[in-house]
């Protein structure tokens, strides 16, 4: 068995049976806990229902905090779409993603897949150096960084693999496969998961202020 034949293969299978073992059991784990008892009703009928909204309302900062994150906010949702559009809109990947759903639809020219990996990555590293210059402000931890790392590897070898940079083009694919199977393994342990948390964490906050009648 080749590198290329390892990464396509088990690698990236097995990489993604660990992603969506570990999601799952992550996420049954913050569904069955169980909530106190309901001391305190909502201001009004529909405070719970509101609290919910903030999952969609709070996609952008306050304004009288917009000032302040403007920068890591854009940056944030740059790296966040151009990534979207590496993963679902270039040819290979869409093939990927076919032979594992049967899904398929047009791909991108390969001019606008490579601007968007660009994109994501100048991003990412502008993301990565507030970070590091402001460590009081966000108090990271290695797996922040591992988690950064492991975002940037297969953005970096896969513009790599498609420039004929480095190692011949079979082994740059094998690597640039294997980067992301590390990424995959690594998703449900590291801080990469506010994919599914934003999503619990907004609505729980909406739901507490609601019943204190903030307006949300």
């Amino acid at each position: 068995m080749t590198l290329l034949d390892f990464a396509r293969g088990p690698a990236i299978h097995w990489s993604l049976i660990i992603m969506a073992t570990g999601t799952i059991w992550r996420l049954l784990g913050v569904l069955v806990l169980t909530r106190g008892a309901d001391l305190s009703r909502p201001r009004d009928a529909f405070g719970n229902f509101k609290g919910y909204r903030t999952v969609f309302s709070r996609a952008w900062p306050s304004g009288e905090f917009t000032t302040a994150t403007r920068y890591q906010t854009a940056m944030a949702y740059v790296f966040h779409l151009a990534t979207l559009v590496v993963v679902i809109g270039i040819v290979p990947h869409i093939e990927f993603i076919t032979r594992l759903t049967g899904a398929s639809w047009p791909g991108l020219p390969n001019a606008a897949g490579v601007g968007a990996g660009v994109l994501a990555l100048a991003s990412l590293f502008a993301l990565i150096a507030r970070r590091v210059s402001k460590p009081a402000v966000y108090c990271s931890t290695w797996g922040d960084y591992l988690s950064w790392v492991l975002m940037a590897a297969p953005l970096v070898t896969g513009l790599m693999a498609f420039a004929h940079l480095g190692p011949r083009y079979e082994t740059m694919l094998a690597i640039h496969i294997l980067s992301a199977a590390l990424l995959f393994a690594w998703f449900p342990f590291g801080k990469l998961m506010h994919a599914f948390w934003f999503v619990f964490s907004r609505a729980q906050s909406g739901v507490a202020y609601a019943h204190k009648g903030v307006r949300i």
